[in-house]
């Protein structure tokens, strides 16, 4: 298993590290079901914006709860191989719930990055309250439009039949 990939626990003791060295942490959440371009797209911006990138993975039964039956398609194990073998990302963490409060304490980010199909009001209520008290600034990334799971599922179901 990858030294990228690590607990809850690991991840805060890590990026407490980080910050005592004077890194710039920036975090970003999702489900990551069939990596794709967008996902490599945003992965990569958000990385630019610092020192250090820290991924929160929704483990698989979040993924159900947020996406429906039959989702994941991989399983957050795979799930978190895959992101943790990209070079732009630094950690993975899973979280099991389906918000990620409990990952944005553990990072305590400088920087907390979504896409472009959030906004500031969009945004969960708890999430942008810690990220609040921990005084993170919040920067929504450019959607990357044609790319999404949900969109790759259908095209090859439509192959398949």
């Amino acid at each position: 298993m990858s030294q990228k990939i690590v607990d809850l626990e690991e991840l805060s003791d890590r990026c407490e590290k980080l910050r005592a060295a004077g890194k710039k942490l920036v975090a970003t959440n999702g489900c990551f079901d069939l990596l794709h371009v967008g996902h490599v797209r945003h992965l990569q911006a958000a990385r630019a914006l610092g020192d250090f990138l820290a991924v929160g993975l929704n483990g698989d039964r979040s993924v159900r709860e947020l996406k429906g039956s039959g989702r994941p398609i991989t399983t957050e194990r795979d799930r978190t191989e895959v992101l943790a073998a990209l070079q732009c990302v630094d950690l993975v963490s899973i979280f099991p719930q389906i918000r990620a409060t409990l990952f944005l304490a553990a990072v305590r980010p400088a920087i907390y990055v979504k896409g472009g199909d959030y906004s500031s009001e969009t945004l969960d209520e708890e999430e942008r309250a810690v990220l609040k008290e921990i005084g993170a600034e919040i920067r929504l990334i450019r959607f990357e439009t044609g790319y999404s799971t949900s969109r790759l599922i259908e095209q090859i179901r439509k192959t398949k039949r």
